[in-house]
């Protein structure tokens, strides 16, 4: 009969030994070797007619010492359900250099220990105390709007070509390579084209490219003709390099230089930003684009609530966490081992996902968030619809809907997605009703100044 013993070696953190007697795995084993001769090709035999002792000699080590161990995972599955143990990822075998080996010709008891790491229980002060956040609300102004016009009118007009780069307005067309200080271009680099305005462009650059024409290249180092305002997203787009680029050479190339003329308001550019609206005037059209402006700033403001929640969460809530053993699962759980500095530098980001898993999980399981098959099938049909320029009411003109749905209903992967997405957008609804949300306004420099929630929070922890 199989016993298990459980010892406390750390925080949270604990020792199973399960003791098997021989009788415990040696009929599973006998199972698994007659299984086995009904399936296995020895060349001379015809499949499952293969002697036993046979089988036994060539295979039974193997199989002998898989039916131990799978009996011990029994074992331990068992006990952690019975005694209702929640633990992190899944138990670690623990060597046992005493342990005589398995020998399947002379059964014997077997000890076989494994480490866990058992889940905490904890509180959430910040929603027992319905914490205070602020929820910004972006002022649009009539400038704000006017710019956007302007933008718009931009974006839809045309390009007239200059024969020179003549002021920050020029839209520039060049190529980026990556060469040497000469500006001889490395083999096999990739040449990456990019359109933007000069204004656009860091500043520096935009000085050394007055006055060059279509055809001209100059040899520029990101890290120097950037500030360090401006090196990040410069070797994103157009270079799409990261930071241990910053002080390759470029050859940059000016394919064309052009000057946009703004499309003109009036109904055609209406029914071109905001086709299937009917737009009456100019007037009405500014109101529409305030309106876009509005919605697009309450998601972002959204956003960072949601963030603010997340990141208040995270750190003001005390979790006690077994930390050796998650280090252990980290350097040996994975595909293939890592080394302790591996482990040390993944730990930090690693350990503040886990608490967000574990407030997250507490939060649904005790307020009953979840999502239903439908639900999932419904947002899925929803995208798709959309995607075809059709309404939630249009489904009649999509008679391939079904069969089209039951294809994508195989695509795990994407099902999985959009599960995570409704269930954690479910998660947020909820947890805004938690806590004291003020609205605060604000305007859109200042907005945009804020500092991250992360940097707020971080210092409580």
């Amino acid at each position: 009969m199989a016993t298990v013993t459980r010892e406390n070696i750390g925080t949270l953190h604990d020792k199973l030994t399960i003791k098997l007697e021989k009788g415990d795995y040696m009929k599973p084993f006998e199972d698994a070797l007659k299984k086995y001769a009904k399936t296995a090709n020895v060349p001379g035999f015809r499949k499952g007619m293969v002697p036993a002792g046979m089988i036994r000699r060539m295979y039974g080590h193997s199989i002998f010492n898989e039916e131990v161990t799978r009996t011990a995972g029994r074992e331990m599955d068992n006990y952690l359900r019975t005694e209702r143990i929640a633990i992190f990822a899944q138990p670690m075998f623990v060597p046992n250099p005493d342990q005589a080996p398995l020998d399947m010709n002379n059964p014997a008891d077997v000890n076989i220990s494994f480490e866990i790491g058992v889940k905490p229980d904890f509180n959430i002060p910040a929603i027992d105390n319905k914490a205070k956040l602020p929820r910004y609300k972006v002022t649009v102004t009539d400038e704000m709007v006017d710019h956007e016009l302007e933008l718009i009118k931009r974006k839809f007009g045309t390009i007239d070509e200059q024969v020179e780069v003549s002021d920050k307005e020029n839209v520039i067309f060049s190529t980026f390579e990556a060469c040497n200080a000469d500006g001889n271009v490395h083999a096999g680099a990739t040449k990456l084209e990019d359109t933007r305005a000069l204004m656009n462009l860091p500043a520096k650059l935009g000085d050394m490219l007055m006055g060059k024409v279509p055809g001209d290249s100059l040899v520029i180092t990101p890290v120097d003709v950037c500030s360090e305002e401006e090196l990040g997203g410069f070797m994103k787009n157009p270079l799409k390099a990261g930071s241990e680029a910053v002080g390759q050479h470029y050859k940059m190339t000016i394919t064309k230089v052009g000057r946009v003329i703004p499309a003109d308001m009036g109904m055609e550019l209406y029914a071109k930003v905001l086709p299937n609206v009917e737009v009456k005037d100019e007037v009405d059209f500014g109101e529409r684009i305030r309106t876009e402006l509005e919605r697009e700033y309450n998601r972002i403001a959204g956003e960072r609530l949601q963030n603010e929640i997340f990141e208040l969460l995270v750190h003001s809530t005390e979790i006690t966490l077994p930390v050796p053993f998650l280090k252990r699962w980290l350097r040996e759980g994975g595909e293939k081992p890592k080394s302790a500095q591996e482990v040390e530098n993944e730990f930090g980001s690693f350990e503040h996902q886990l608490r967000w898993q574990l407030i997250s999980d507490k939060v649904m399981i005790e307020n009953n968030i979840n999502v239903t098959r439908e639900e999932i099938e419904k947002d899925v049909k929803g995208r798709v619809l959309n995607y075809f320029g059709l309404g939630p009411d249009d489904e009649d003109e999509a008679p391939w809907m079904d069969s089209y749905m039951s294809k994508l209903a195989k695509d795990e992967k994407m099902m999985e997605e959009t599960y995570r997405r409704i269930l954690f957008a479910k998660l947020f609804v909820f947890l805004e009703t938690q806590f004291t949300v003020e609205e605060v306004a604000i305007d859109e420099k200042d907005f945009f100044k804020l500092g991250s929630p992360h940097e707020a929070h971080h210092h409580h922890h």
